[in-house]
C-alpha cells in the first residue's frame, strides 16, 4: 500500500547560498499556498559553498521565523524525491528566473516525475525587481568586492560583511 502524501505540504529546495530577495519572495508566495513549506537545504559534497549548512540554516531561520508560521527549515541529501516522500510532501517548488532556468528545470521535474508521479513541481517566478538576481551572481559581486545591498536581506549581508572580514 502506497503511503499518502500531504496536499497542503510543499518542499521549496536549494543551496541557498546565501539566501537571496528572490528566495525570500518565493517562500513567501508558498507560504500562501500550501499549508506547509519546508525550505529544504541541499547538502551536495561535490559544490565548496561560501557558507557552510549551518550558517545557511541560522540565516534562513534568521529571515523567515517572525515572518512565516508555515515554514520549516531542514537539510537533506541524495534525491530530492525521496526526501519528499520520507516527508510526504506532494509539491515540489523551484524557482525560475529566465528561459535558461527553466530548461534545466522541466528536465529535473520531468525526471522527478519518472521517479515519483505523485509528486508535482510548481514553477514560481520571482518578483520582477528580483528576477535576475542569484546566489552565484550575489557571491560573484561580493567576491569583486561590489554591493549587494537590496538583493539580499540585511542579515545576509551583514554575513558577507563578516567573511570579507575573516
Amino acid at each position: 500500500m502506497r503511503k499518502a502524501l500531504s496536499r497542503k505540504l510543499a518542499i521549496y529546495p536549494g543551496t541557498f547560498d546565501p539566501v537571496t530577495n528572490g528566495h525570500i519572495d518565493i517562500i513567501e508566495r508558498c507560504s500562501k499556498l500550501f499549508s506547509q513549506v519546508i525550505v529544504a537545504i541541499l547538502i551536495n559534497t561535490d559544490k565548496a559553498p561560501l557558507f557552510s549548512v549551518d550558517e545557511r540554516l541560522t540565516m534562513l531561520r534568521s529571515v523567515t521565523w517572525k515572518r512565516f508560521r508555515n515554514i520549516t527549515l531542514d537539510t537533506f541529501d541524495g534525491l530530492l524525491v525521496d526526501y519528499a516522500m520520507r516527508k510526504k510532501a506532494s509539491a515540489i517548488v523551484r524557482g525560475i528566473r529566465a528561459i535558461s532556468d527553466y530548461e534545466y528545470e522541466l528536465q529535473m521535474a520531468l525526471m522527478n516525475r519518472r521517479l515519483e508521479p505523485r509528486i508535482e513541481t510548481v514553477f514560481m517566478m520571482p518578483a520582477e525587481a528580483y528576477s535576475y538576481v542569484s546566489s552565484k551572481l550575489v557571491r560573484e559581486i561580493f567576491m569583486l568586492g561590489g554591493s549587494v545591498k537590496g538583493l539580499v536581506p540585511v542579515v545576509v549581508e551583514q554575513k558577507l560583511r563578516d567573511k570579507r572580514a575573516l
